[in-house]
């Protein structure tokens, strides 16, 4: 299934019923087409057609096991700003290259409004991980010129667009 967002024209057929399905997919992926059409008000064919054009429509990007970080050892959050040295399409292309990489790397935007170029979330076990992981291989990169760190308190609510 692709995952590009800016090349697909974004779709505006989406209905009431369409909305229901992807909300029961984002909390329940594993449900039942048959459950899924019941919970929806259709018969399965129709309901499976539906998930098949949201997904051929590249609204459906996939699907994901959503994971508990701290029970899988890796407890702290960390939002590290980044500042790039140039601005040029190969500078960027080379850090978000290696950037994504990088395992402890969750999530990686280009930001607007700050002096920063990129905010980047990372997990890892500890200050010793992190420090190993901005030390030795963010600091490391190519055009990294300055990096800003907050550490994650506690996450309020993450959720998908629907």
């Amino acid at each position: 299934m692709p995952s590009s967002h800016s090349d697909s024209p974004i779709l505006t057929d989406i209905d009431e019923t369409d909305r229901r399905l992807l909300c029961l997919l984002q909390t329940e992926a594993r449900m039942s087409i048959t459950e899924l059409a019941e919970r929806v008000n259709l018969s399965a064919t129709p309901c499976a057609r539906r998930i098949k054009r949201l997904e051929d429509t590249g609204v459906i990007t996939g699907y994901h096991t959503k994971t508990d970080a701290q029970k899988l050892g890796y407890p702290l959050a960390v939002f590290i700003a980044v500042s790039m040295d140039r601005h040029t399409a190969e500078r960027f292309e080379q850090f978000e290259r290696k950037v994504q990489s990088f395992e402890e790397v969750i999530s990686c935007s280009i930001v607007t409004g700050r002096t920063e170029d990129y905010l980047i979330k990372v997990r890892v076990r500890d200050m010793a991980h992190y420090e190993e992981f901005l030390l030795h291989r963010l600091n490391r990169i190519e055009g990294v010129a300055q990096v800003h760190t907050s550490f994650e308190l506690r996450e309020v609510f993450s959720r998908s667009v629907v």
